[in-house]
């Protein structure tokens, strides 16, 4: 049975999502599959209509 407001994840208990986020900052690249998602479309939208919208 779970607890109402309480959670436990092991990954960020461990430190892994901390070191994912630095990764990914330092280099630009999002680690989540709708931040990639928004990086790619922004992208071929800047070399379709040469501006970002």
């Amino acid at each position: 049975m779970k607890i109402p407001g309480l959670s436990f994840s092991l990954k960020r208990a461990v430190g892994v999502s901390a070191v994912k986020q630095k990764i990914a900052k330092k280099a630009g690249i999002p680690t989540t599959k709708q931040g990639l998602e928004r990086k790619i479309g922004g992208a071929i939208m800047k070399s379709i209509f040469g501006k970002k919208l």
